[in-house]
């Protein structure tokens, strides 16, 4: 098994930069949760690129009845961070099925368990 790449140290600097107490790093509205939430944001935007065939804003060239998204959702997840408020984008048809954190789920466990194996596969930050 190989290693993740280290996160640049420019990059922690720069989200350390206004860190003064442990509260600011996993507190109500820390760093780790704002992290986590963009996360989470971020991959479900992949996983409708994925399932729409096409990046947000790119232009479509084989146009059909579900082409385009349709704005987005709003759920609120509780796991080991607590809860947290997530927008889980929307297609035009529904037919979107999130495999990140599926429709009915309300509770998230193993963030961790979930994002290491995709590592573990080789699969770039991006891709994750």
């Amino acid at each position: 098994m190989t290693l993740p790449k280290a996160l640049p140290n420019d990059l922690i600097d720069s989200l350390l930069a206004n860190y003064k107490k442990p509260e600011d790093l996993i507190g109500e509205n820390s760093l780790l949760k704002q992290l986590t939430k963009a996360l989470i944001e971020r991959a479900l935007q992949a996983e409708m690129a994925e399932h729409l065939g096409h990046d947000k804003y790119e232009t479509v060239t084989n146009s059909t009845d579900n082409d385009a998204r349709n704005d987005k959702s709003c759920k609120t997840v509780k796991g080991e961070f607590g809860e947290l408020p997530i927008e889980i984008p929307r297609d035009r048809d529904s037919s979107f099925e999130p495999q990140l954190i599926p429709k009915p789920q309300t509770r998230w466990t193993g963030f961790d368990d979930k994002i290491i194996p995709l590592y573990s596969r080789g699969m770039t930050v991006r891709e994750i």
